[in-house]
């Protein structure tokens, strides 16, 4: 009985520490996240179902003006990337995963769907298109495949990208954008179908996606976790790439272990109160 007034003590502290920490979790997970101001009003919102202007153009790799419809309205639906082709990190990570994905599916570029990936950087020129397009052809390694890169004409990236909901912005100070990571689907006819986010794509959503774009079907997208690229940290002496909403995630996840935590404690401390009873 000594043993059994000791533990049921050593319990009740160790719930009540318990539950302390699930509140002081609680609280740092509701408490609102800073944003960097290089980060301020970057971010994307989803446009399912809305048209794009095809009548947009840009350049491609030769220099020569194309509109966007040149790619859409064949029947095909149409992975779309919004990148820049100098990008210090992300940009060149989403479209290493993004055609790991398409290797593994048995579609190809230029036949079931098209790829058309635009670079932001109004600097950027076709040359560096070119080279991008050289690149990214040869790691896809399918001989019949079709992928445009373009950059930009008249601004019509940035109407593009309004259009999209994909929020970036240029900082003097570093010389780099700041964005999200992110690739989209539209339908043959040029309306938003599907985002996927991250840098690594399971090949059976990007299938899975590239269906529903070809039937026209839309459907917002059930996690959403942004990766931030760009910031420099003088600190760190390095780029610091930023995922406050995985954070969240996280904090989310851990509370909910806590919780499993818990329910263990009350069930068990319930058990020894019943045999101290019958005892």
């Amino acid at each position: 009985m000594s043993g059994e007034r000791f533990s049921l003590p050593r319990r009740r502290s160790c719930r009540r520490m318990a539950w302390l920490f699930l509140l002081t979790t609680l609280a740092l997970s509701a408490a609102p996240q800073t944003v960097p101001p290089e980060l301020q009003g970057v971010g994307i919102d989803e446009h399912i179902n809305q048209p794009i202007d095809l009548n947009l153009t840009f350049l491609d790799e030769t220099g020569r003006p194309v509109a966007l419809k040149q790619f859409f309205r064949r029947g095909r639906p149409v992975l779309l990337d919004l990148v820049y082709y100098e990008c210090p990190m992300l940009c060149t990570v989403v479209l290493n995963g993004q055609t790991q994905a398409l290797k593994e599916i048995p579609w190809t570029a230029g036949n079931q769907f098209d790829i058309v990936t635009i670079s932001f950087n109004p600097a950027d020129t076709p040359q560096l298109a070119g080279q991008k397009r050289a690149t990214y052809l040869a790691s896809y390694g399918r001989p019949s495949a079709n992928w445009h890169f373009l950059v930009d004409r008249d601004g019509n990236v940035r109407k593009l990208a309004d259009q999209l909901g994909f929020h970036y912005r240029y900082d003097e100070r570093t010389k780099q954008f700041a964005h999200a990571a992110a690739i989209m689907f539209l339908t043959p006819e040029g309306r938003i179908s599907r985002y996927l986010y991250g840098v690594k794509f399971n090949p059976r959503d990007v299938r899975l996606a590239l269906d529903e774009a070809s039937e026209s079907k839309f459907a917002l997208s059930p996690e959403r976790i942004l990766l931030y690229c760009f910031h420099y940290d003088p600190q760190a002496r390095g780029y610091v790439l930023f995922a406050t909403n995985f954070m969240k995630a996280g904090g989310v996840l851990t509370v909910f272990i806590l919780a499993l935590v818990l329910f263990a404690f009350w069930r068990r401390e319930r058990r020894a109160r019943r045999v101290a009873v019958t005892s």
